[in-house]
């Protein structure tokens, strides 16, 4: 999930721009919502969580093809970092986030 929100807030943080959709694995297709390749850090964004019509992600396959990424992703050195849209609203992704790059605070405007 690319959100254009997110991103804004991210560029606002003294930290390395992220990658969005980033083709992690050599042969799969499958992307990440935002990376950090160069520090092989990850974040997902878990929209369809509490869906009432449950999506790709949360029916069976779709669960289960996201274990597998996450596994794959782990088994190749990266740190994934999981969020809910929730989380990206009040601010507690941008908390977390920032700890992973040692605490920088927000860039000055």
């Amino acid at each position: 999930m690319k959100s254009a929100y997110f991103a804004r807030i991210l560029e606002a943080l003294d930290i390395p721009d992220p990658v969005q959709e980033y083709r992690f694995h050599p042969t799969r297709r499958w992307r990440l919502d935002y990376a950090w390749p160069e520090h092989k850090l990850a974040v997902e964004i878990e929209g369809g969580a509490f869906a009432r019509i449950p999506g790709r992600h949360t029916r069976g396959a779709g669960f289960r093809s996201d274990l597998e990424k996450y596994n794959e992703l782990a088994l190749a050195g990266w740190s994934l970092l999981r969020f809910l849209p929730e989380q990206i609203n009040n601010g507690q992704a941008v908390l977390v986030i920032s700890r992973f790059f040692g605490g920088k605070a927000v860039r000055e405007i």
